[in-house]
């Protein structure tokens, strides 16, 4: 998934750079991202109302599972303030790349929709470094500080690229838990970025 990634973004770099891609059929490109878009949100919740197993783990734990996608996103956007911050990026639009919870695929493209491409890119490639580095540093996470604190490296991505990972370093009831986490930000993700992008 990550080489299909980045190598879709080096082509489109590149049609882009070397004028493959003719100005005029910019909107036509920008009416299909729209319609890629909605079949990813309608693919999600699919998914998500599909899935017994969360369905199930939702009734279990109760509402105290809820703690964690607040404690994951709280913490993921007072990170990005503090880190927007230190690159001069005003604390609303910090949180807006911030509250893409690592789904890079969603929040790159409604950034650049709601404020402009400069931001999307921005936050295309902060939520997609996001990801790759939860595939690398959750198993020392889990060790570290917990099976609970594992669904927080990974934010939105824990209910389906990053599971694996946090399966096998904490095992099948961790990863409930972050696949209920996964899915609550989820979720979240384009309620706040189009709330924050407003701001």
């Amino acid at each position: 998934m990550g080489w299909l990634v980045a190598s879709s973004v080096v082509a489109g770099v590149l049609a882009g750079a070397w004028g493959l891609v003719p100005r005029g059929s910019l909107p036509a490109v920008g009416s299909l991202a729209d319609v890629a878009l909605g079949a990813l949100l309608l693919g999600v919740g699919v998914e998500i109302g599909q899935s017994e197993t969360a369905w199930r783990t939702l009734r279990r734990l109760g509402p105290r599972v809820l703690w964690v996608p607040v404690a994951v996103a709280a913490g993921s956007l007072a990170g990005a303030v503090i880190a927007g911050w230190g690159v001069g990026l005003t604390p609303s639009r910090a949180a807006v790349v911030g509250a893409g919870f690592g789904w890079y695929s969603l929040s790159g493209v409604m950034v650049a929709r709601l404020v402009n491409l400069d931001l999307g890119t921005l936050a295309f490639l902060a939520n997609l470094l996001r990801e790759l580095l939860a595939l690398l540093v959750t198993p020392l996470v889990a060790r570290s500080l917990g099976g609970i604190a594992a669904s927080a490296p990974g934010g939105a991505t824990t209910m389906d690229v990053t599971l694996p990972v946090v399966a096998r370093a904490v095992g099948p009831e961790g990863a409930l838990v972050a696949f209920v986490s996964g899915a609550v930000l989820s979720g979240l993700v384009p309620v706040l970025v189009t709330v924050l992008a407003r701001l």
